[in-house]
């Protein structure tokens, strides 16, 4: 009897909109590589004219700066480096190299872990929420609305919206592993077959590496006769 890992019975090639994985990681990469290129613009526009993300103390109740120069060097750091992981994994999964894909795997894998810390802190510590409603500015849009709202109705709600994003992510972190796993597989050189029949085992070579030794050999010397 085949043994098989419990987590090969989630490997797929095709993910949704019935596309191959490898088309998906492409499609997330440049979604990915977008979304983090109008941040940097936009921390980059920040950057040079501050003036334009300071609110005054009548509009927020107090004198309350969006962010500081190293706080916005930083900011346009992380997002230099998640257009480089970003480009790795659309370059890894077009060029078929799996070990590009990595850096944008293990981004998931964090960014996964921390809405599952917050939706542990939000069930653990459910006052938190009305804590931090509290804390925004007066006009923020509908801030009497979610305060009126029952305190444990919108912890149910905020915990249905974190568990649909981490589904959401979850699908799309096994898109990009079983992406990693078809083009780990596919390149290969090491994979053998096995033919098993009754009394035997026989052990066959990659099927490039048959065809390469067959088309190598020489042809036989010309019949000489005597």
């Amino acid at each position: 009897m085949k043994m098989v890992a419990p987590w090969t019975r989630f490997y797929s090639n095709s993910c949704c909109l019935c596309c191959h994985v490898r088309t998906g990681t492409i499609l997330l990469g440049v979604w990915n590589l977008i979304i983090n290129a109008v941040v940097l613009l936009i921390l980059l526009s920040a950057l040079a004219d501050p003036d334009q993300y300071h609110f005054s103390s009548s509009e927020l109740g107090g004198d309350f700066e969006f962010m500081d120069d190293a706080n916005m060097c930083i900011a346009i750091a992380i997002s230099l480096l998640m257009i480089l992981i970003c480009a790795m994994a659309t370059y890894g999964a077009y060029k078929q190299r799996a070990a590009w894909i990595i850096p944008f795997f293990c981004y998931q894998i964090f960014d996964f872990a921390l809405n599952t810390l917050v939706a542990v802190t939000v069930l653990v510590y459910p006052n938190s929420i009305q804590e931090y409603i509290r804390q925004l500015p007066p006009n923020f849009p509908y801030k009497d609305d979610i305060m009126s709202v029952n305190p444990t109705c919108l912890v149910l709600i905020i915990l249905l919206f974190i568990s649909i994003i981490l589904t959401f992510k979850g699908y799309l972190i096994s898109c990009v592993w079983n992406c990693y796993r078809y083009i780990n597989g596919r390149n290969s050189s090491d994979v053998l077959v096995y033919v098993t029949s009754n009394d035997a085992t026989v052990l066959l070579p990659p099927y490039d590496d048959a065809t390469v030794t067959g088309t190598a050999k020489e042809p036989p010397p010309p019949y000489v006769s005597a």
